[in-house]
């Protein structure tokens, strides 16, 4: 959906469709105030997704990817990484909305699908995501935190 609400056609720019996906997904994460729990869950399934078919078809062409697609990029800050002890998992699933998870995944999946984003570009840009929301994560100092709405820069 562009600017009239049309999703980019696969012979858009690819500048075009990775901006409608970004877009898309920031504007649902303010609207929805998407908590930073559920958006580490969701953009998480999805690098996951888009790197097993990445590496399949790497071991297929005896390539190698970079580490920029394959790991986590670095957070800067002054954080400290808490342990996964010091939050209970149990209760922070049984209070995640799944519905609103859904929507987020459809608009991610229906995006990368119909604009045909090739996984690299798709995976870079939601590498970035996950950047974001490893650094809020890491100033968790308690499990009622991950609740928190994520925070977008105003231009991300």
């Amino acid at each position: 959906m562009d600017s009239q609400g049309e999703m980019p056609s696969p012979t858009d720019s690819m500048e075009e469709k990775l901006l409608f996906l970004q877009e898309n997904l920031s504007n649902f994460v303010k609207q929805y105030s998407l908590p930073i729990i559920e958006s580490a869950l969701v953009i998480s399934k999805y690098i996951n997704i888009l790197l097993n078919e990445l590496e399949k078809k790497a071991i297929f062409e005896n390539e190698t990817l970079p580490v920029e697609i394959t790991d986590p990029w670095t957070i800067t800050g002054d954080t400290k990484i808490p342990k996964i002890e010091d939050f209970p998992l149990n209760k922070l699933m049984q209070n995640i909305d799944e519905d609103r998870m859904d929507i987020f995944d459809t608009i991610i999946r229906t995006i990368i699908n119909g604009s045909e984003i090739p996984f690299v570009n798709a995976i870079m840009l939601l590498r970035d995501w996950e950047r974001v929301i490893r650094t809020q994560l890491a100033k968790s100092t308690s499990p009622g935190h991950l609740f928190s709405p994520l925070e977008l820069e105003e231009n991300f």
